[in-house]
């Protein structure tokens, strides 16, 4: 069995007035990323890990923001579209682990809603996919709650080779 591993990040700036989606679940709060999508931190970063452990380069270069296709498009939109183009390349999903940095709002509340959406996206079992928070210690862009950032690991596998 062939496994590989690959690596996400993912930042946006926050502001009044603008929605905040996080793993494709709109929370509410009087700050929202600033995106050109929808700004999913935590969607973005684990495409990123995907596509990086498969070698196919980033979500950038497949949902770039200098298309209007994917204005303001929904990010659940890119981890499927992600998902396809793991399994024409032969991969499946072990599991995914993230870590979200925000100082505002708690999101543990949410963590299993978020979750039961992310394996439905990647039609994987809820039990393969771990998603964390934490607060910068109101240090830097996240404390200060000017920004919002994502990690993301995946491993993945191609059982044919």
């Amino acid at each position: 069995m062939n496994f590989r591993i690959g690596f996400g990040y993912d930042v946006h700036r926050l502001a009044d007035g603008e929605e905040l989606i996080i793993g494709g679940l709109k929370i509410e709060h009087n700050k929202g990323t600033v995106a050109h999508s929808d700004g999913d931190v935590l969607i973005h970063a684990i495409c990123d890990a995907l596509l990086g452990a498969a070698n196919l380069r980033d979500i950038g270069f497949h949902f770039p923001d200098n298309q209007m296709e994917w204005e303001k498009a929904d990010s659940k939109i890119f981890l499927k579209k992600t998902i396809e183009l793991l399994r024409s390349n032969g991969y499946l999903v072990g599991n995914i682990d993230t870590t979200l940095c925000l100082q505002k709002p708690k999101i543990h509340e949410f963590v299993p809603e978020i979750i039961s959406i992310l394996a439905g996206c990647m039609g994987i079992s809820e039990g393969n996919i771990s998603v964390k928070a934490t607060t910068t210690e109101e240090l830097g862009f996240v404390g200060k709650e000017e920004g919002i950032s994502a990690y993301a690991i995946a491993l993945i596998f191609n059982d044919k080779n």
